[in-house]
């Protein structure tokens, strides 16, 4: 094999070689390309999640609030219960007294 030989096969392979990556290059740009439909309904999709959390958001700071306001009324109305059952209790305490007061001044 001369050396013209040589120069022009060391071309054809270069050149054989440079259409093959162009062709890959070719290829990988027409299966990963997202068209300009794709990018709009990703920026729809998007502001559809940050629109969600947003609202999930103001859901938990409700739910948060609304929880603390029932521990607080819950808190309230046992106090409420116990200050009933101490003025029953003494309620009953008080008309025992009164009762064994009378039988004593209908026996007396």
């Amino acid at each position: 094999m001369s050396r013209t030989e040589f120069i022009i096969a060391t071309a054809i392979i270069l050149f054989v070689a440079f259409c093959m990556g162009w062709f890959a290059n070719w290829l990988i740009h027409r299966f990963t390309r997202v068209s300009r439909s794709d990018v709009g309904e990703l920026e729809r999709m998007a502001q559809e999640l940050h629109e969600a959390e947003e609202t999930r958001d103001q859901a938990i700071t409700y739910l948060q609030k609304r929880e603390a306001e029932l521990t607080n009324q819950l808190s309230q109305t046992e106090a409420e219960l116990n200050a009933a059952m101490e003025g029953l209790r003494d309620a009953r305490h008080e008309a025992e007294e009164l009762r064994a007061y009378i039988e004593r001044a209908q026996q007396g």
